[in-house]
């Protein structure tokens, strides 16, 4: 896969298809640019050009020292587009991969002709704060992979663990073997415990969806509710399944996304 230097990293990153209009798609907490293989058909088949990418501090872009912020891989994102030559896009975001796309909706208003904002937070509160802070107190001790297969059981659905063994097999697989240097995770990890975008959220223009899994219970859906209600104008939609919606039930999940792209794009 091809790189970008982006200040002092290097960004790996994927851009498929031919469509007028470019979709850039933002990973959240430890995923690499794969959290996408469910959506990508859907888009495609949509006629979108479809940039996803690593980022700081996962997969095959560089992992520098930390800790970051939101405002920081934002900047990440913005310089691999202006290096691509992507002047005007539909910007989504998933949990961490929101905040950054808050971040980036706040910092270069300009770029977004839409923002989709899918199972994330204005500020994570006490419930999300106590969650996270348990993760950066056992990574060091466990390993990172250790937490990631956690976040299975937050991440999924009863109905997932009850009827889809070969695949949460499948996942608790991928967590088990996720290539993530402890450094890079808690850096990543600073990024959803210090995100608090409450102050600013009124100011974002661009045409917004926020999406929710109706079962999320890693992020709750009353806070990506509260990050509706706080951006003037925008639209709301829940789809089946947690906090993994777009993995667990990923067609759903697209027809919403696309059905918004569509209204709001051509």
């Amino acid at each position: 896969m091809p790189t970008v230097s982006v200040g002092d990293i290097d960004v790996n990153y994927v851009l498929e298809g031919g469509g007028p209009d470019t979709v850039v798609l933002v990973n959240g907490l430890a995923d690499d640019l794969t959290t996408w293989d469910l959506q990508m058909p859907a888009l495609l088949a949509a006629g979108f050009r479809v940039l996803r990418f690593d980022n700081r501090g996962v997969g095959a872009t560089s992992k520098a020292a930390g800790p970051y912020s939101g405002a920081q891989l934002a900047a990440d994102t913005k310089g691999l587009v202006d290096a691509l030559g992507i002047t005007r896009f539909h910007l989504m975001g998933v949990s961490m991969g929101g905040m950054i796309a808050q971040a980036y909706a706040l910092a270069y208003p300009d770029d977004v002709a839409s923002l989709t904002l899918a199972c994330t937070y204005a500020a994570p509160g006490p419930f999300c704060s106590r969650m996270f802070a348990m993760w950066g107190d056992l990574a060091p001790v466990l390993g990172v992979p250790f937490v990631m297969r956690d976040v299975t059981l937050w991440a999924f659905t009863l109905d997932f663990f009850r009827r889809r063994e070969a695949e949460l097999v499948e996942f608790e697989t991928a967590m088990r073997d996720l290539d993530m240097p402890l450094h890079a995770y808690l850096a990543q990890l600073a990024v959803i415990q210090n995100h608090d975008t409450t102050a600013d959220l009124a100011t974002i223009t661009a045409p917004t969806l926020v999406l929710a899994g109706e079962q999320d219970i890693l992020i709750p859906v009353a806070l990506s509710e509260e990050v509706h209600r706080a951006i003037p104008g925008s639209r709301w939609r829940t789809v089946p399944g947690g906090h993994a919606c777009l993995w667990e039930h990923p067609d759903p999940f697209n027809a919403a996304f696309v059905e918004f792209l569509g209204e709001v794009s051509g």
